[in-house]
């Protein structure tokens, strides 16, 4: 498996070869530093860590800074594990959108947008009632009944109710990619991912 840290640009749309108009997403992709290579016998398990992003000094704990020492690297903003690699690594290694073919699929994680507190209908897709009749006065998009009165006399977890919405993680599987520039450090992505332009993405093969 081979992943990176991207930062979300924005969303475009290009023409394909029969015409046809596709929505997708850009993402700024690398470089990034392997920051630590983690080992079954060091650590009780294999992975990569990796760091996107340069992050102010003064505005880094010291024992970070030390940590992206060693691999003679500045802080960075954002660091990641993953689980293995394709190919063999050592720290201070760069990694950028070179790993990547156009044509073939990747998966995105990124945070959505946060919505605030909100009510059913937004966050559960309720219908809400139809017209104000029967002496319905301010309840058009109310949630209804939530359950039984005398028995239970309770409301059973997972009611679905108002409440926060979005600022979840969210894993976007099977996205195309469409482009590669490995002058501009950008991969376009077929469709949406998650998160507002300018936040952090992982991109995995």
């Amino acid at each position: 498996m081979f992943g990176i840290i991207g930062k979300k640009v924005g969303m475009t749309s290009v023409f394909a070869d029969s015409g046809k108009l596709i929505p997708c997403t850009v993402i700024e992709a690398g470089p990034c530093v392997v920051t630590q290579i983690k080992t079954k016998e060091t650590d009780g398990y294999n992975a990569v860590q990796v760091g996107f992003g340069d992050r102010k000094v003064k505005n880094t704990p010291k024992p970070l800074i030390g940590h992206f020492a060693k691999a003679n690297t500045a802080p960075k903003t954002k660091v990641v594990e993953f689980a293995h690699f394709e190919r063999e690594l050592s720290l201070g290694d760069s990694l950028d959108v070179s790993g990547f073919e156009v044509g073939e699929f990747v998966d995105v994680i990124g945070t959505s947008k946060g919505k605030g507190f909100q009510g059913v209908v937004k966050r559960h897709g309720f219908a809400g009632v139809g017209g104000a009749t029967h002496g319905q006065h301010n309840r058009l998009r109310a949630p209804g009944s939530l359950g039984a009165s005398s028995y239970p006399s309770k409301v059973f977890k997972g009611m679905r109710m108002g409440g926060r919405m979005g600022g979840d993680r969210v894993k976007i599987t099977n996205l195309e990619v469409l482009k590669v520039d490995a002058e501009l450090n950008l991969i376009v992505v077929k469709g949406a991912i998650p998160g507002f332009n300018g936040s952090m993405v992982i991109i995995e093969k």
